[in-house]
């Protein structure tokens, strides 16, 4: 419900923009792809997809919207999962590009969606998870 709250609380200021606006919402890659121990985060997240679906219809022309759904991501919230080279490298060999996903790649994209380049965009959720969530690459 976090994600509707504050939707809620700037609805009425993002109206009122001369230009129209933009709202990038986040869900995850396990959506996609069933993970074990993801149940709980794969459904909440897949809520958010369908929210903003949901939202990107009622809201348009005015408001575009849109979501990233990454893979697992160099940040310090992951740093668990990746805090030896044993688990880095395990984890990248897991995506197709064999690599993992940087901030700075997750937040290119949040900026095409919410600047005026991303204007044609709306209702769309981008994977952005080295090929994931629609690639099999086998040996």
């Amino acid at each position: 419900m976090g994600a509707v709250n504050v939707i809620h609380a700037a609805l009425s200021r993002l109206k009122k923009l001369p230009t129209g606006a933009a709202i990038v919402l986040f869900s995850t890659v396990a959506v996609q792809t069933g993970m074990p121990f993801h149940a709980s985060i794969a459904s909440a997240k897949g809520a958010i997809e369908g929210l903003t679906r949901s939202l990107a219809a009622e809201l348009a022309p005015r408001i575009r919207v849109n979501a990233v759904a990454p893979s697992l991501t160099d940040t310090p919230l992951a740093g668990s999962l990746l805090d030896s080279d044993e688990k880095r490298s395990a984890s990248a060999g897991r995506h197709p590009l064999k690599r993992i996903g940087s901030p700075a790649e997750i937040a290119q994209t949040v900026s095409l969606l919410l600047s005026e380049s991303g204007s044609w965009i709306t209702g769309q959720v981008f994977h952005l998870d080295g090929g994931m969530s629609s690639l099999r690459t086998f040996k």
